[in-house]
């Protein structure tokens, strides 16, 4: 089964996307039916839906979604995590089989001058399962910025628990930036992560930014065979199966991928 392990869907009007202003392209409604054909077109056959607003109701928004449609596997979601019930907040979400995981909104937080501070949780706790979202946001281009990154990357890589997600790289290029410095930084963290701890996702619809959901799994599914072939079923898809455990119960999800 290919999956994309990380898309989002909203609706401005809801009001709690404080990043998302008037006159930016992307704001307007997605939903299911806008993704459903670039899907087919890419011949991806389920999602996992990541919260893009840090509130409740976003999360109780998505979770909606997700029961409404039988190819979105799962929802991370948002929990105030310095709340005082914390705690017994993420059970009761966990007690939702569409409950996959938690993300506490570090979007304009874990960039890759701050891979360091991950690393130190990651080595804190590690029974913590983390997945790192969008390769770290690493400064396509910038060559010094790059081998930060890099070197930063290799310690984040040596954490047993940690995985990294394969997406949002192309809204990572300058403009006019040659996409061979996504397909780069793709090897890179192939070559630190390997087969078993990489996802790809494709950020859609923030992606819509920078190119098409076909062309980005085409380039995202080139770019893991140029370095292992045989990688590709997971992580295209396998990998995030097995990390977020959805409960999957319909014959309409069969393997397309093998």
């Amino acid at each position: 089964m290919i999956v994309d392990a990380h898309q989002h869907f909203w609706n401005p009007e809801r009001g709690d996307y404080g990043w998302l202003k008037p006159g930016n392209p992307i704001h307007r409604i997605f939903s299911p039916a806008d993704l459903r054909p670039v899907m087919n077109e890419a011949g991806v056959d389920a999602t996992i839906l990541v919260q893009a607003a840090a509130t409740p109701e976003e999360t109780d928004y998505m979770l909606g979604i997700a029961r409404d449609t039988l190819w979105v596997l799962g929802v991370v979601g948002w929990v105030d995590l310095l709340a005082p019930n914390a705690t017994s907040e993420v059970r009761r979400r966990a007690s939702d089989p569409l409950f996959l995981g938690v993300r506490p909104m570090l979007q304009d937080l874990i960039l890759s001058h701050q891979i360091t501070a991950i690393t130190e949780l990651a080595r804190r706790h590690p029974r913590l399962a983390i997945i790192l979202d969008h390769g770290a946001k690493p400064r396509l281009g910038d060559a010094d910025a790059m081998l930060g990154w890099a070197r930063d990357m290799e310690k984040l890589a040596a954490m047993p628990n940690v995985t990294c997600k394969v997406s949002g790289l192309l809204t990572e290029l300058t403009p006019g930036g040659p996409r061979d410095d996504v397909a780069r930084a793709i090897g890179v963290l192939f070559d630190l992560f390997g087969a078993d701890r990489l996802v790809w996702g494709s950020d859609w619809p923030v992606l819509t930014l920078a190119g098409t959901y076909p062309d980005w799994f085409a380039l995202a599914r080139e770019a893991i065979a140029a370095k292992q072939e045989s990688a590709v079923p997971a992580v295209m898809g396998g990998n995030a199966l097995r990390l977020y455990r959805p409960a999957i119960s319909t014959p309409d999800l069969s393997p397309s991928l093998s």
